[in-house]
């Protein structure tokens, strides 16, 4: 196109727009929940790492755990951090790429600064900007000590792959990078060592450095911005620090913060231990992405660090000083015993769901979660019930509690208004003050989430 052939307002306003579409699409891939460090032969210099002892390697390996760096970047049933693995956005796919010590595909030649300046700042080799998927404002206040620790392992403790890395499929010029390094500049934080003086308990102080750091809870738990940076990256911010995400892959983030009924206010660091360890507790259990954060990284987390970020957590006051705290109420679990399921939603809950979740809403204790108090239940967001309810959801065995249970999906049976009418029921019984679910509620949440049916074939599923 020769811009001559057009006025010069108009050349001008079309540039405008394709830098602000640039700008704001590269800026939403960014948050497509991969982490693409992507490598090549001619991204690094030849520098070899220098040999590290056993110990470094193995606290690397630990690390590497806690930040839950496998979940991104290996495919199902392919090999360990070798990359590959999709995530669409609304504009295109993007790939995890391979961060092992493999020398043409992977991160070999990479040298230590090299490595510190792509996971603390976001910058790759070549000079270009990655994908903020990759939670490098999290990781900026990592130290310089866990940075050796982390880069020991990849280099050394990582089995080279030799698996191509996959460009972006998406189109130019929403595909291009520099806008990329303007959101860095304006909203990624310097690289420091991380403060602790804040914090008078040395537990405390060593739980925030985790949770605001290698664990990147913010990344999903925190609200962002209209320009999609978190509105805090640590306490001292502000309240919005960990108050719950927007929805990710059809869940919602629940809020971290001390809220009595939509957050952790009610849990005791031992319930937050039990969760972080299990994927399960008195109160809730894991679901979505949550799941894999407990399957492949908090499980194998000390005790210590488990405490620590529990009684870091637990100082987080409510970011909301309205929100009373929840008091059971029994009268739904009297009604269902007795018979009466006039109740909105009753008899779908007696038919579908009392006989793991009780009539009373107590569940059976770490096995099928209550409902009654449940923060996601009762949260101003309804999707991620509405999510379980038509997709069902696993619960799979940890170490220390190595039982798998499954809830079943009911989207393959149930209309939308009979889903809407069974969560509202579960949002406004037992005491919980969740709002109504309207059938319009359901039918978004069905268009986004896979439908699994008695005869689908395993593995498979579709999408109505």
């Amino acid at each position: 196109m020769k811009t001559i052939l057009f006025p010069t307002r108009i050349v001008k306003q079309s540039v405008r727009n394709v830098v602000r579409m640039t700008v704001a699409a590269a800026t939403f891939s960014a948050f497509a929940l991969a982490a693409p460090l992507a490598a090549s032969a001619a991204d690094a210099p030849a520098a070899p790492a220098a040999k590290a002892d056993a110990a470094l390697i193995a606290h690397g390996e630990y690390l590497a755990r806690a930040g839950d760096c496998i979940a991104c970047h290996t495919t199902k049933g392919g090999k360990p951090f070798a990359g590959g693995l999709k995530f669409d956005t609304p504009i295109g796919a993007i790939y995890s790429t391979n961060i092992t010590p493999d020398a043409d595909t992977g991160i070999g030649k990479w040298s230590y600064d090299d490595f510190a300046k792509a996971v603390r700042e976001g910058v790759r080799p070549n000079g270009e900007t990655l994908y903020p998927a990759m939670p490098y404002p999290s990781y900026a206040r990592l130290s310089a000590d866990d940075m050796k620790a982390l880069y020991a392992y990849f280099t050394q403790g990582v089995a080279p792959v030799a698996a191509q890395n996959r460009a972006v499929d998406i189109p130019w010029p929403l595909s291009m990078r520099w806008p990329l390094g303007i959101w860095r500049t304006m909203f990624a934080p310097k690289v420091q060592a991380f403060d602790g003086s804040h914090y008078n308990d040395a537990i405390v102080s060593r739980g925030a450095y985790l949770v605001q750091g290698l664990g990147h809870c913010g990344a999903c738990h925190t609200p962002r911005a209209s320009t999609m940076q978190e509105l805090a990256l640590t306490d001292l911010e502000g309240d919005d620090f960990l108050a719950g995400g927007a929805p990710i892959d059809g869940w919602v983030p629940a809020s971290l913060r001390g809220n009595p009924r939509t957050g952790i206010g009610a849990w005791s660091e031992d319930d937050i231990v039990q969760f972080l360890k299990t994927g399960r507790n008195l109160h809730t259990a894991a679901f979505g992405g949550m799941t894999d954060v407990v399957q492949h990284s908090m499980q194998y987390m000390t005790d210590a660090d488990l405490l620590a970020m529990a009684r870091y957590l637990k100082t987080l006051p409510s970011s909301d000083a309205k929100e009373t705290p929840y008091a059971y109420d029994a009268a739904a679990g009297h009604a269902l015993q007795s018979g009466d399921a006039s109740a909105r939603g009753a008899a779908i809950y007696r038919d579908n769901c009392m006989a793991c979740h009780r009539s009373d809403g107590h569940g059976y204790t770490r096995v099928f979660p209550a409902l009654g108090g449940n923060p996601v239940v009762q949260g101003k967001d309804a999707t991620s019930l509405i999510h379980v309810l038509l997709s069902g959801a696993a619960l799979e065995g940890t170490k220390t509690a190595p039982s798998t249970f499954t809830m079943p999906p009911f989207g393959w049976r149930l209309s939308d208004q009979e889903v809407a009418d069974v969560a509202t029921f579960v949002r406004t019984s037992w005491g919980n003050t969740g709002a109504a679910v309207s059938a319009d509620d359901v039918a978004k949440v069905r268009k986004t989430v896979s439908i699994v049916t008695p005869e689908t074939p395993p593995g498979a599923s579709f999408k109505r």
